[in-house]
């Protein structure tokens, strides 16, 4: 039986975020018109938010009519929208790749991207042998549009990388303490903007380095499992 009550609280608050929204993007509209492009990018934020927090609660919105089924249709929803690629690099680094940069805290919600990320780990591992990485060094790799070059200018410690973190660690560590999983942050230029995030042996980090340094570190095809077990 469904929770009438609940249901339509969630749904009137997804209206009125819709309705933010649409009012927000006539704010948006009328600075870029103007030609006030710092409204435009501060208003555009504040869109994002906005429609970040509303795609949060039309998600919950299925289960509460009931339908068994919601939860998984819903999940096979933002696997189909937010497609993640997960795997191992032919070195047997393990990687993962979102298809967006990692909001800022003051920007927006990280629970948008953490169902999704903890979606696509979990299929991923499905009936997969356990993966541990001891003493190494966890790579955040942040890949903005080279049309938005203000954007390689990323303040890490204000990114939302402890979420990705702790799903990581939870399927390829022990655990992500600091004695055995160091982090390094890092930014790079390309036509799409995308998180990759990679686990590294400490041993190997030198050989990873060199290569983002030398710009080789490349969108290269990720394997299913690990190439040298």
């Amino acid at each position: 039986m469904s929770d009438n009550s609940t249901f339509l609280k969630t749904l009137d608050k997804a209206d009125k975020r819709i309705r933010e929204l649409e009012e927000q993007s006539s704010y948006v509209r009328y600075h870029y018109e103007n030609g006030d492009m710092k409204e435009a990018y501060e208003s555009a934020l504040k869109m994002e938010e906005i429609s970040e927090r509303a795609v949060l609660l039309t998600r919950s919105l299925p289960a509460y009519t009931g339908n068994p089924k919601a939860d998984i249709e819903v999940e096979n929803l933002i696997k189909l929208c937010i497609p993640i690629e997960i795997g191992f690099t032919g070195e047997d680094w393990f990687s993962i790749r979102i298809p967006a940069l990692l909001p800022k805290k003051e920007e927006g919600t990280a629970d948008y991207i953490r169902a999704s990320v903890y979606l696509a780990m979990r299929e991923f591992f499905k009936n997969k042998k356990p993966v541990r990485f001891e003493n190494s060094v966890m790579v955040f790799r942040h890949i903005y549009s080279k049309d938005r070059p203000e954007r390689r200018l990323r303040d890490h410690d204000n990114i939302e990388v402890n979420m990705i973190a702790d799903i990581v660690a939870m399927y390829v560590m022990p655990d992500d303490c600091a004695n055995i999983c160091s982090h390094y942050y890092c930014s790079a230029e390309s036509d799409e903007e995308r998180t990759e995030v990679y686990v590294v042996p400490v041993k190997e980090f030198d050989m990873w380095f060199v290569r983002e340094k030398l710009g080789t570190v490349k969108k290269e095809k990720l394997y299913e499992n690990r190439q040298f077990e």
